[in-house]
């Protein structure tokens, strides 16, 4: 792709796609990393001149026009970290674009965002000379601010998009082995095509949260009142089969956490092999944690997506907090992938320690998938012609 760093903004308006989807509390914002993300794009464009940066964001699922989803205080987050007022406009479309950074009302207050609608696409960029996409956690759909106004508009990839397709792209590409992947999470089911390419690429899979206990269900084990997917026990011993035919290391939990219920206030210890049929699976277990550890030393690249516990709740989540403590310590390329996992690094202090941490939860599985994105493919590629 060719980058922001290719482009010419001297002068020029520009509207840049961003990700600030991000939490809000009491009208705050309550994670900024998103926003933080999108910082180096921003500057860079202001640097070299850009008479006019204005960013678009989409902010949850609203249905029409929801006060409770504005940009607003997004828009006085951002202002904070720049050192400057970022006035929030009222629409998306419009509405007259001022000098300096701006901020565009929230874009899915326009049901046709969504359906790429191209009347609407082409009212998202007429006032502008250039488009950037640094939208990397909604790369994965098509549209019209990620993909329809890319083909309106000279489109560049931000520094952010770029980094993330470089650093994900290379784990599949070319990772420096051996290459354990953790990927966790609640279920199976979405995350079938992603277990399938790692244990295809990887020297080692493991394998925690409740989707563990499908794997355990499909192998024999009882799992109690465990969360469980009875109808993807046949694709788990399919991707138990290929792992043995590349011969490469699947380690599933042999012990767990298990509770009465996912509130309950602590857990008890037990093999995998004898979960109590009152109780319900919510944590790995520290003779687990001991195995990821051995597999995290000798590791040199490691990619983890998804809690390997109830994450949510607190008494449940040493196993997650646990793995985010050894990636922080180990010698090799630590790469975070996304939702909650990113979530565990943030809140131990130790996003930092790891070489790269995802903005995208979504758009990082699918492109470790092997998936074309539709806000990437709409990017040309490098060495053409700036504009």
């Amino acid at each position: 792709m060719r980058t922001v760093a290719d482009a010419s903004p001297e002068g020029r308006r520009v509207l840049v796609r961003v990700d600030f989807n991000v939490p809000l509390a009491k009208g705050n914002v309550e994670d900024d990393t998103r926003i933080r993300a999108a910082l180096p794009t921003i500057e860079l464009l202001l640097e070299r001149g850009a008479r006019a940066i204005a960013l678009c964001s989409h902010l949850g699922r609203p249905k029409g026009r929801d006060a409770s989803l504005s940009l607003a205080p997004v828009a006085a987050r951002l202002g904070e970290l720049l050192g400057l007022e970022v006035p929030l406009l009222a629409d998306s479309v419009g509405v007259e674009i001022p000098d300096g950074v701006s901020l565009l009302e929230n874009v899915r207050f326009h049901a046709e965002e969504e359906r790429n609608d191209a009347a609407f696409a082409k009212r998202l960029a007429e006032p502008f000379d250039l488009y950037v996409n640094d939208a990397f956690g909604a790369a994965h759909r098509a549209h019209a601010s990620t993909e329809g106004v890319a083909h309106l508009l000279p489109a560049y990839a931000g520094l952010l998009l770029e980094k993330e397709v470089r650093v994900l792209s290379s784990l599949l590409a070319d990772p420096e082995r051996p290459f354990l992947a953790i990927v966790g999470g609640a279920k199976v089911s979405s995350k079938i095509d992603v277990l399938q390419a790692l244990v295809a690429k990887a020297d080692a899979v493991a394998i925690g949260g409740g989707m563990a206990n499908t794997f355990l269900s499909a192998t024999g084990h009882e799992v109690g009142r465990s969360l469980r997917e009875a109808d993807k026990e046949d694709e788990a011993r399919e991707i138990l089969r290929f792992a043995k035919e590349r011969e490469i290391d699947l380690i599933l939990p042999s012990d767990v956490v298990c509770a009465p219920a996912i509130d309950a206030a602590s857990g008890t210890v037990h093999s995998a092999d004898r979960v109590p049929a009152d109780l319900r699976i919510v944590d790995v277990g520290p003779r687990t944690l001991e195995e990821y550890a051995r597999a995290i030393a000798k590791a040199r690249t490691i990619f983890w997506n998804g809690p390997v516990g109830v994450f949510e709740s607190p008494p449940f989540a040493a196993g997650t907090r646990r793995v985010a403590e050894l990636l922080a310590v180990a010698k090799a390329t630590t790469v975070v992938g996304g939702g909650e996992s990113v979530q565990a690094v943030e809140e131990a202090g130790l996003a930092k320690r790891m070489t790269h941490v995802s903005t995208g939860g979504g758009a990082a599985l699918e492109l470790i998938e092997g998936k074309t994105l539709p806000g990437v493919a709409a990017i040309p590629a490098a060495g053409g012609t700036n504009a």
